[in-house]
C-alpha cells in the first residue's frame, strides 16, 4: 500500500497543494485531476524524488521511503511527461539501457516480446529518433512489462496514443489492477463512467480552500 500523509509542494514560491492525503490499495488505479498549474506533475515527480515536497510523509508498506528508498523504488515503475530515451539507440538498445539503471537486465526475446506487446513488433532496431511520438511513448510503456513492479506511475501515458493505443492501454491498467497492482497516473483522457478508477482532485488540497 502507498500511503501519502499531509504533503505540500511549491513552485516558484507558490503553494500548489497543501494538506493532500491519500491511500493506494493493491487493485486500485487513482486518476490525479486538476487544472494546468495544479501540481499533478509535481506531485507524481515529488513522490519519485525528482521534485521537492515541502512537508508531509510518503509510505510503502508501512515503511517511510525516505529511511527505505530502496525497497519503494524496487516496486515502482514510472513513466513520466519526459521519456527518458536516447534518440540516437534503438528501442532495444533504450530498454536496455533503462534496465541497467535499475540494476537489472533482461534477455532479447523479453524486450521484444514487451515491444510486441505494445505493438512494435518490426521497429525493434530502428533508432527512436525515426520513431512518431507515439511510438515513443510505447517505447516508454514497453518498461512496464518488463519490470512487472507493483506500483505504476504514470504521467500522462494516453499522450500522442492513436486510439487502438488508447484502448490497449486502458486494458492494461484494468489487467494489472485486477492481478492485484497499484497504478497513480495523470491524464485528461475521459475514461467511461464504468472504468474503476478513483479521482484525485488537487482542487481540492489548493491552499486557498484552507
Amino acid at each position: 500500500m502507498l500511503a501519502v500523509s499531509n504533503l505540500s509542494a511549491v513552485r516558484d514560491d507558490r503553494l500548489l497543494f497543501a494538506q493532500l492525503s491519500f491511500t493506494l490499495n493493491a487493485g486500485e488505479i487513482v486518476q490525479v485531476v486538476g487544472a494546468n498549474g495544479t501540481g499533478k506533475t509535481t506531485l507524481l515527480n515529488g513522490l519519485m524524488g525528482l521534485a521537492p515536497l515541502e512537508d508531509g510523509e510518503i509510505f510503502w508498506c508501512d515503511s517511510s521511503i525516505t529511511e527505505y528508498p530502496t525497497a519503494f523504488k524496487k516496486s515502482v515503475s514510472f513513466v513520466g511527461h519526459l521519456l527518458g530515451l536516447k534518440a540516437l539507440l534503438t528501442p532495444v538498445e533504450n530498454l536496455q539501457f533503462l534496465a541497467q539503471l535499475r540494476a537489472q537486465s533482461y534477455s532479447i526475446n523479453a524486450i521484444e516480446a514487451a515491444l510486441a506487446k505494445v505493438g512494435l513488433s518490426g521497429y525493434e532496431d530502428v533508432p527512436v529518433a525515426s520513431l512518431s511520438a507515439g511510438q515513443k511513448r510505447r517505447v516508454a510503456l514497453a518498461r512496464l512489462f518488463l519490470e512487472r513492479a507493483s506500483l505504476w506511475v504514470l504521467d500522462e501515458p494516453f499522450t500522442a496514443i492513436d486510439l487502438a493505443g488508447v484502448l490497449a492501454l486502458e486494458g492494461w491498467l484494468c489487467e494489472h489492477a485486477q492481478q492485484g497492482g497499484m497504478i497513480l497516473l495523470t491524464t485528461h483522457h475521459v475514461f467511461s463512467a464504468d472504468f474503476p478508477v478513483r479521482r484525485l482532485d488537487l482542487a481540492r488540497y489548493r491552499p486557498e480552500t484552507y
